[in-house]
């Protein structure tokens, strides 16, 4: 049982770390090649897993073989733009200023009905409405509406707009967040003041809080509705 448990933790330590080395693309974004090496990682993870009579480094080298394989791909792939269509493909329109291209739905065998529905899930009704619509090398449909179907922004209406940065996160689950509050330029005196301002004598009290590009301190309290300063 002992050794049972080793090995599987063993094992499970090395394929997290395979798949963060490859990378954090999830799995509707792996390219072809990549998908097929994660399911062989599982599948040789799970040999020695099941057997303890397998020896462990049966499925370790195969693991790491595969590591370097994909390694080896990926950087092809950045280094060479033909060896990276050999490995990964072409993107493929299927839609062309409002018209369906058949030879290329047949190509990749994708039905009419397949593309409707990904174009519904984008919320495009109507083919005549779409200038292109791209199968991408992993599988996802791009879709650019033509420009008089495009929702409107700002630039449109030639209104400036303020900039908007990635808000910091100072507060979660009662724990503060002392880098961010070092970038913000902030210390734990400022934020315990803010929260009292509202009441919130400690700071363990604060489910989530968070700082926007415009300076506004955004919180919620545990169990409690959020607030907004």
């Amino acid at each position: 049982m002992l050794i049972s448990f080793i090995r599987t933790a063993i094992l499970y330590l090395l394929v997290i770390i395979v798949m963060r080395i490859m990378g954090k693309r999830q799995i509707g974004e792996l390219q072809p090649f990549e998908l097929v090496i994660a399911i062989m990682i599982s599948d040789l993870a799970a040999v020695p897993m099941q057997n303890t009579g397998v020896p462990l480094v049966n499925g370790i080298i195969p693991i790491l073989t595969l590591l370097m394989a994909q390694l080896l791909f990926s950087y092809i792939g950045l280094k060479s733009t033909k060896g990276r269509a050999i490995i990964s493909g072409r993107p493929t329109i299927l839609i062309e200023n409002g018209k369906l291209k058949e030879k290329e739905l047949r190509k990749e065998m994708f039905t009419i009905n397949e593309l409707l529905e990904q174009l519904r899930i984008k919320n495009i009704s109507n083919i005549a409405d779409v200038e292109f619509a791209v199968l991408e090398t992993n599988g996802q449909l791009s879709v650019i509406p033509k420009s008089q179907k495009r929702p409107l922004s700002p630039e449109d209406l030639n209104i400036q707009t303020e900039y908007e940065g990635i808000p910091l996160v100072l507060i979660v689950d009662g724990n503060i967040n002392t880098e961010n509050l070092k970038i913000a330029k902030l210390d734990e005196k400022w934020l315990s003041d803010e929260l009292k301002k509202f009441g919130i004598e400690n700071i363990k009290d604060v489910l989530f809080a968070s700082l926007d590009s415009s300076g506004s301190l955004y919180f919620q309290v545990k169990e409690k509705e959020g607030r907004k300063n």
